[in-house]
């Protein structure tokens, strides 16, 4: 048994309602007594009851942070970021369920007792059913990863397509034409919003777009592999690749290397997400920055807001991307 509030409450020789307003720093009683309490509940490792918290306040103590998937589409280092940058915020204020909407089966257990707030990675249109729900059983919501048609809800984004245009520009300027797509998995956002900057930057450099430079993927190692193959094999070989995302990058070079070939001498390669074993690859690879981490931690913050009685309004938030340039990309010029 851990200690508790009672037991702080007799060594400090005040009430345990004083003990509990001073651990939920209340204005209500004055800073000697309240620096007397908190030195005394951190010399005993004092631990809160969020169970009995949650009985009195009417709280459940719980964020929930959902994912569209957790299992197919879902890279580790895309799901370890939104879930560092989460709890950065939230700290010990809130315990973090993390969940994955494709694994919700109902929503009978969606509801305010459960979850105090909710923040959702979403990565598919499909999600769309989820959100209503949240926003119909008033959970305080943010959003990351697209833009809802909610007007109150709060989205944070990052500029995908600004950052796929800047990486297949960059490839332009090295004297690359013959450029490929390896795209994401069918269904995301951001398979499309990364396609559309490949498109965009292709359009206005006056570059043909070739049907056959455009390979589907699965944001998997696999995919990238298995989608460089089939652009190995063709009769006029890119000089370059966009990969939609690290993992498909990574693929992508083992496929090129078992060809003979080399990377960026032969063939130069893009990937997208700046995962952290990007610079530890051979060559390191040349990727758009995807600021996951700091899209979580604003998200995270604003719904700490709400749950803290600010208002927030509804707003679509979008942060950079940013283009890392390493090793993996020859000039030809």
């Amino acid at each position: 048994m851990g200690i508790t509030i009672k037991e702080i409450a007799k060594l400090a020789k005040v009430s345990h309602t004083t003990v509990s307003r001073a651990l939920n720093d209340s204005p209500f009683i004055n800073q000697e007594t309240k620096d007397r309490i908190l030195e005394i509940a951190k010399r005993l490792n004092y631990v809160p009851n969020f169970n009995a918290k949650s009985l009195v306040l009417q709280k459940s103590h719980n964020i929930g942070l959902f994912f569209s998937t957790i299992s197919k589409g879902t890279s580790s280092s895309f799901f370890h970021e939104t879930v560092i940058g989460v709890n950065n915020v939230i700290k010990n204020k809130y315990n973090l369920s993390v969940q994955g909407i494709d694994d919700y089966n109902n929503y009978l257990s969606l509801d305010s007792s459960r979850f105090d707030g909710i923040i959702i990675m979403s990565q598919m249109d499909s999600d769309n059913a989820f959100i209503y729900k949240v926003v119909e059983k008033s959970i305080p919501l943010v959003i990351l990863n697209r833009e809802s048609n909610i007007d109150s809800v709060v989205n944070i984004l990052a500029a995908e397509k600004e950052g796929t245009h800047s990486a297949v520009r960059y490839l332009v300027e090295n004297g690359h034409k013959d450029i490929a797509i390896l795209e994401g998995k069918e269904g995301f956002i951001s398979t499309v919003n990364r396609k559309d900057g490949y498109l965009q930057a292709l359009i206005e450099n006056k570059i043909e777009i070739r049907q056959d430079y455009m390979v589907g993927g699965n944001y998997d190692i696999e995919s990238g592999y298995q989608g460089m193959k089939k652009l190995l094999s063709l009769p006029d070989v890119p000089t370059a690749v966009f990969c939609s995302n690290d993992n498909m990058a990574v693929g992508a070079v083992k496929a090129v290397h078992e060809s003979e070939r080399k990377v960026p001498e032969d063939i130069s390669i893009i990937g997208f997400d700046n995962s952290e074993f990007c610079k530890y690859v051979t060559p390191a690879l040349t990727t758009v920055k995807k600021p996951i981490r700091e899209m979580s931690t604003e998200g995270a913050g604003r719904l700490m807001d709400m749950l803290e009685g600010h208002e927030v309004k509804g707003e679509r938030i979008y942060i950079s991307t940013e283009l890392i340039v390493r090793e993996s990309v020859a000039c030809i010029k």
